[in-house]
């Protein structure tokens, strides 16, 4: 009788069958890492990066898979218990706005109100730092972004970075 509960705790370990999803996307981005050739160490294939990446997660998904066997692991059920939805739910929906708000307002008048909000709400910081920080980070990554990347940014309606 015991080792049919021990069967089915095993069965019910989150690690364990986290793992075996790595396991099989792992075997997956190697197969398409063959699939768009390898090529050689000196001249590497458009597959190259993808297939030792594959490798690499197996590999870590492996380690996971004799844990969960050999430590045990929580179960399913016992992952969701207590789950706050509150900030992850606002977390998406500040990132949604600031990808429509992006093109017309501009990088820098969506990313500070963006930066504001999660310096507030989602991990409250006092005004006296958040403020400084929401301000001047946009501002650094605008200013290397356009100027020593040379990459071209939305500047809005009102032409502000």
């Amino acid at each position: 009788m015991s080792n049919q509960t021990n069967v089915k705790l095993r069965l019910a370990n989150s690690e364990l069958w986290g793992g075996l999803i790595g396991l099989a996307l792992g075997g997956f981005v190697i197969w398409q890492g063959l699939k768009l050739k390898l090529g050689t160490i000196n001249d590497p294939g458009s597959g190259y990066v993808l297939f030792y990446t594959g490798i690499l997660m197996c590999v870590f998904a492996t380690s996971i898979i004799v844990s969960a066997i050999t430590e045990g692991g929580p179960t399913l059920a016992s992952r969701w218990e207590n789950v706050r939805w509150s900030k992850p739910l606002l977390l998406i929906a500040c990132l949604t706005a600031f990808s429509f708000a992006l093109e017309p307002l501009g990088f820098l008048l969506s990313s500070i109100p963006l930066m504001l909000v999660l310096l507030r709400v989602i991990d409250p910081v006092r005004w006296t730092l958040a403020i400084p920080i929401a301000v001047l980070v946009p501002a650094g990554m605008w200013w290397v972004l356009k100027s020593l990347l040379l990459i071209q940014l939305p500047s809005g309606l009102f032409g502000v970075g």
